[in-house]
């Protein structure tokens, strides 16, 4: 068997869904494989390696910005070095040398609309040149629902057989302590009920629906964490947000599930999903959870959550939440990563 090569990149990004996801499931495949069957490589300057028994680590001598990454460093390390399969969780392929990629969504073909201005308009070119990429030259394809699947076989009218569904999973929240020192670093949520969102800060987060609401209800307070990414920006949260809105700012795990266990409910009113992963992890807390009926979120929540439609903010969350859902102790128990690596894995033996 030819040994797979992991893009280790994901390693040298802030923690998002995908980065989460990529960790999760190498760290498992860790435990799946043989010695010599995988490796994975990452930069330079990446210091967040995680210990591998089994996995083997190449570190490359240089510290290379992301995109020569992509493009010239990996493809020249596998031109000195061949008889690898390249494997990649970042909705990225390389040209030459495709293989097994994870593509989470399509989100920039669906919504083009949403960049505007010269560098959010390159990366969604740039991104939907990556989708092609992966459409005509990936092995094989593995995304995160069904609903991306079906998206992205319809859009790039690829054969659903080559398409393969690895669902995510919130596992990881088991096992960090909440760290309640956030209520003694805001005040303010110690004094009333809060609603909680939380994810990287982009426009199909659709926190404008948020701010929408909040300047409805000045009585609600809602708080909201993440970071802004380099493209897609919400302008709104620097020039429209209520005394109500709290911005947290970017927060480690242990802080997130404080107040995950403590909210009045978790929020997400995202337009656009590939899997949805924040809700997972709330649900996992204990939290009550607001979604919106679109995309993914359906498909991955059922009956587990409460919708909202992400385009209308006529409706009361007090009285939404009065509404009975189903237990999501099944929900919890389909979403395993150690179910997902062993998908990963087969068909990592099954393709070579």
């Amino acid at each position: 068997m030819k040994p797979i090569l992991i893009n280790g990149y994901f390693l040298c990004r802030k923690l998002t869904g995908i980065e989460r996801y990529a960790i999760e499931i190498t760290r498992r495949l860790d435990g799946f494989s043989l010695p010599g069957e995988i490796s994975i490589i990452v930069p330079g300057d990446c210091i967040n390696i995680p210990a591998y028994n089994n996995i083997t680590v190449i570190r490359y001598k240089k510290t290379v910005p992301h995109i020569l990454w992509q493009m010239f460093t990996l493809q020249f390390f596998l031109i000195c070095h061949s008889g690898f399969v390249i494997m990649d969780f970042g909705n990225t392929c390389l040209p030459i040398f495709p293989g097994i990629i994870f593509l989470h969504d399509i989100y920039c073909e669906i919504f083009p609309k949403d960049f505007s201005g010269l560098r959010d308009i390159a990366a969604c070119l740039y991104n939907r040149w990556q989708y092609r990429l992966i459409a005509k030259r990936a092995k094989i394809i593995i995304t995160v629902s069904e609903y991306s699947k079906n998206e992205i076989s319809k859009t790039f009218n690829i054969d659903p057989s080559k398409i393969r569904v690895v669902y995510s999973s919130a596992d990881h929240m088991q096992s960090i302590n909440a760290d309640m020192s956030i209520f003694d670093d805001f005040p303010v949520l110690a004094e009333k009920p809060f609603y909680f969102s939380l994810g990287s800060l982009s426009k199909r987060k659709n926190i404008r629906w948020i701010l929408e609401y909040a300047k409805k209800h000045p009585e609600t307070n809602f708080t909201i964490s993440g970071i802004s990414l380099s493209t897609v920006k919400v302008n709104e949260l620097e020039t429209e947000t209520s005394p109500n809105i709290i911005l947290l700012g970017y927060l480690d795990d242990p802080k997130v599930k404080a107040l995950m266990k403590k909210c009045k409910a978790f929020i997400l009113p995202s337009y656009y999903e590939g899997f949805g992963l924040t809700p997972l992890e709330a649900l996992s807390c204990g939290a009550q959870i607001i979604v919106a009926r679109a995309a993914s979120l359906p498909e991955i929540y059922g009956n587990t959550v409460h919708y909202i439609d992400p385009y209308n903010t006529d409706i009361d969350l007090d009285r939404l939440l009065e509404e009975p859902v189903d237990d999501p102790s099944q929900i919890l128990q389909k979403y395993k990563y150690d179910k997902a690596a062993e998908q990963v894995y087969a068909i990592i033996k099954e393709f070579l």
